[in-house]
């Protein structure tokens, strides 16, 4: 019985983890000082756009969503929410995931980095 009881807990954890999306586990702090090479072009107060568009509560917000901020045809029109999964691919390689996008930096290159840039955007929303 015990056996059987810890071969399903055991399948059940390999499903979930199969089925669940990307989820970033990083580190905040330091994802604060990765977010130094964003800080030139993105804010993260509400409302305050630079060359980029704010950050503040990006999660779950639709892509070329802040209004007054001129985003490029191709990410107005891309149709991402950001989420995790969505935020790891564009910090990665953003003009392979938005061809045409105006974001001139060409994507972090450490998984960690990105990880942890995420749960600082994530903590300073």
């Amino acid at each position: 019985m015990k056996s059987t009881f810890i071969k399903f807990a055991g399948v059940t954890a390999v499903l979930a983890a199969i089925a669940s999306p990307a989820q970033a586990d990083g580190d905040a702090e330091a994802g604060k000082k990765v977010y130094n090479k964003c800080k030139a072009c993105h804010a993260l107060e509400e409302g305050k756009n630079r060359v980029g568009p704010s950050l503040y509560k990006i999660l779950g917000r639709p892509a070329g969503s802040i209004e007054g901020f001129k985003y490029s045809k191709a990410m107005m029109e891309s149709g991402l929410t950001w989420d995790e999964g969505t935020l790891e691919k564009f910090l990665a390689k953003p003009k392979e995931l938005v061809p045409g996008t105006r974001m001139a930096f060409p994507g972090l290159r450490k998984e960690d980095e990105i990880e942890d840039v995420i749960a600082y955007l994530k903590s300073a929303s």
